[in-house]
């Protein structure tokens, strides 16, 4: 499930770049919420109809998560852009993927999702290798520069990792259904009060992103698709084991990010690129070990 969301991620990624180009970056996000919204319900009808399933019973825990989830995700995706327009991309990166760290720690405080001493020893090589990956050598410096930008970086990754443990712990308060079911359900109730909530700002802020996304309709569905099927992936894992095996396993999205982008491009990875990378997959391979 988590190889499933990191690849439809990578791509529904490069699908958000080029809508930014057309519809800017507050509707390219939000197509991401506001067209992902009838796929995750198709899923969840889908998913309904082959298991010949009730829906699950809703709880007000549920619901709050759910709610928290959402929220810390509009939020943490509004704190990268932030971060992202103000840094270099690669000193960004490294401060909001500091998150697989604060799922698990958040992850023991709010739901006692201990780890294995192997588990989290795989949680600290693979944040190593996306520091090396993502920071030319003579760039480190930055890291320790301008305190706002790495609060800024930090709490996006603090609000990533909180919005995943709060769906964890959503899809564990509902009442009856298989892992699937009620990871749907959690999905659909939180794309609900996501594009609800961004559809309202958009419409009363800035309608121009958001009537821009319905004239690129057939790019905002297929990134909207990509997107709930990621999102699918992602929370049908969260179903199955602690939120901290999920996004440090999730960030094997880099190396398929950096194959896909050499492809496009017919650029080589540089050194520093290669050295994280190889360190973020021997960082899966620790956590592959610690699940045996």
């Amino acid at each position: 499930m988590t190889l499933a969301a990191a690849s439809a991620q990578v791509f529904r990624n490069g699908a958000q770049a080029g809508l930014t180009k057309t519809i800017g970056m507050l509707g390219a996000t939000q197509v991401r919420f506001v067209f992902g919204l009838p796929f995750a319900l198709l899923f969840l009808a889908g998913g309904l109809a082959i298991t010949d399933q009730p829906l699950p019973g809703l709880t007000t825990p549920a619901l709050g998560w759910a709610a928290l989830g959402a929220v810390c995700q509009i939020l943490g995706t509004a704190l990268m852009l932030l971060v992202m327009h103000q840094r270099a991309f690669g000193v960004a990166y490294a401060y909001i993927k500091t998150e697989p760290v604060l799922v698990a720690v958040l992850g023991v405080i709010l739901l006692g999702d201990h780890l294995s001493p192997l588990a989290w020893a795989a949680v600290g090589v693979v944040t190593a290798g996306v520091l090396v990956a993502s920071v030319k050598p003579g760039e480190y410096r930055n890291l320790l520069k301008e305190r706002r930008m790495i609060a800024a970086g930090v709490g996006a990754g603090g609000l990533f990792g909180l919005s995943a443990i709060a769906f964890r712990g959503g899809i564990g308060a509902l009442e009856g259904g298989d892992f699937l079911i009620r990871a749907l359900t959690v999905l659909a109730i939180s794309l609900t009060i996501q594009a609800g909530l961004l559809g309202l700002w958009l419409v009363a802020r800035d309608r121009a992103a958001f009537t821009g996304s319905l004239k690129v309709w057939r790019t905002s569905l297929g990134a909207g698709f990509l997107g709930a099927f990621a999102s699918a992936c992602w929370f049908t894992a969260f179903a199955l084991t602690p939120a901290a095996n999920v996004r440090t396993l999730g960030l094997i999205e880099m190396p398929l990010a950096a194959l896909l982008a050499g492809r496009l491009t017919g650029k080589a990875a540089s050194r520093h690129e290669v050295i994280g990378l190889t360190v973020v997959m021997a960082g899966v391979g620790l956590l592959f070990a610690s699940l045996a």
